[in-house]
């Protein structure tokens, strides 16, 4: 498996977890001028805009993909959630950043990774 079909397999399973746990899916792989966000939700339990990026890895030798996240990721996505926000009229929602790693079987999902 490639580093692309590793990448789609992973983001198959966050969608297929964030729908089982009540998630709306609003959109995936929404693209902007700063880059690609690999899925936005919504969250009926806060009823919150949820911003999702997904890090994929056929196990944890090189550590817990949730930890992949860089501050560059983070500051890359909070313009690309300012972009999708402005471009849908969408300015004074609640909104969040989760980070869900796909590693092998295990799906690990955590909410408010980050704040900007």
């Amino acid at each position: 498996m490639n580093t692309r079909q590793k990448g789609a397999h992973g983001e198959e399973k966050a969608v297929e977890h964030l729908v089982q746990n009540g998630f709306t899916i609003i959109s995936r792989n929404y693209r902007t001028k700063f880059g690609e966000i690999d899925c936005i939700a919504s969250d009926p339990k806060d009823q919150s805009i949820v911003f999702v990026e997904v890090k994929s890895a056929m196990g944890k030798k090189a550590g817990n993909p949730l930890y992949w996240v860089t501050r560059a990721k983070q500051t890359q996505l909070s313009r690309m959630a300012q972009a999708y926000l402005i471009d849908h009229g969408s300015t004074s929602v609640r909104c969040r950043f989760d980070v869900i790693a796909v590693s092998g079987n295990d799906i690990d999902h955590l909410k408010n990774a980050f704040y900007l």
